[in-house]
């Protein structure tokens, strides 16, 4: 007996294997979730979502340059607490 594919993005391990090209196809126009005992284990996305998601924004250096914390007078000094003690 087949078992219905779901008819939203959840899917179970043993649901996703069964019908992974369906998965698949479902993840270009929305990200699928893979459940493993009940519980989300896996987000599956396109690759164009992927690339999208995970794409530099910029250099550290620009985002520091950015922070709303630039210029101000802000008190760095460390505490003068002597050294901590390592076993090593």
């Amino acid at each position: 007996m087949k078992t219905p594919a779901p008819k939203h993005a959840d899917w179970t391990v043993a649901s996703a294997k069964a019908k992974l090209s369906e998965v698949i196809e479902r993840a270009q126009t929305e990200p699928q979730t893979i459940t493993r005992n009940g519980k989300p284990s896996v987000v599956v996305v396109s690759a164009e979502e992927w690339q999208r998601k995970t794409a530099r924004k910029g250099t550290l250096a620009e985002f520091l340059m950015a922070s709303p914390l630039r210029g101000r007078d802000l008190d760095m000094d460390r505490l003068p607490d002597p050294p901590r003690d390592l076993d090593l």
